[in-house]
């Protein structure tokens, strides 16, 4: 199955996967909630990008004429393009079908591999490993630097720690990041949009992305962790 057209920088809903991946065992963090923070990835990719802006209270909706030219936005673009949404209506809708195409780009791209395995010598099945390009390594540096380290982070940077901490799979990282009261305190202060002075000039983007994360921790908390 080929994968959605894409562009060369990697999608915020890609890095999200990617962090979430755990080479140790294998397995996505997290799984029974995934599609509502990929679907708030999306849809913080498209605030940074200024594809999207809050219509009317608790709302957002497409920036007309603006529309990303990554195929994977561009769908979710259309479909805000459609009327305003509710944000946690806008996540049902577009997080659901997100997971095997994002899976796909990062194997395209050689972050995950995945290999054929024979399970009790009769059955197929597909198992994920760590890939060769040692992104995740990178983009987990990037988040330990600012949750941990209380470096400023870049807007993007902040999206994908603030959409990482609402998952609620932040503890799974205790080898990289402590799960420490501090590292508690500043990603909470990230999920509600405060993200530093370097990013101040990006006021709405981090607005629209405080109400993606806000909405699908609503979401995720009534529903069982994996």
């Amino acid at each position: 199955m080929s994968s959605a057209p894409r562009s060369d920088t990697p999608t915020l809903a890609e890095d999200l996967l990617l962090l979430l991946f755990q080479p140790r065992s294998g397995t996505i963090a997290g799984e029974n909630t995934l599609f509502y923070v990929l679907g708030g990835a999306v849809l913080a990719d498209l605030a940074l990008g200024e594809h999207l802006t809050t219509a009317t209270t608790g709302q957002v909706s497409s920036v007309t004429g603006h529309p990303p030219s990554d195929d994977l936005l561009r769908r979710a673009w259309d479909y805000l393009a459609e009327k305003p949404r509710g944000v946690q209506t806008a996540l049902a809708a577009i997080g659901p079908a997100l997971r095997e195409p994002v899976l796909r780009r990062l194997v395209a791209r050689g972050d995950i591999d995945q290999e054929s395995r024979k399970v009790l010598g009769l059955f197929r099945t597909t198992a994920l490993r760590d890939g060769r390009t040692e992104r995740r390594a990178r983009l987990l540096a990037d988040v330990r630097q600012v949750v941990v380290d209380g470096a400023e982070p870049s807007a993007r940077v902040a999206a994908l720690a603030a959409l990482l901490s609402a998952s609620g799979t932040l503890p799974q990282f205790h080898r990289e990041i402590p799960w420490t009261s501090a590292v508690i305190s500043r990603a909470k202060q990230l999920e509600q949009g405060d993200w530093g002075a370097d990013a101040a000039a990006a006021a709405v983007i981090r607005t629209v992305t405080a109400t993606v994360v806000s909405s699908a921790i609503v979401a995720i908390t009534v529903l069982p962790r994996s």
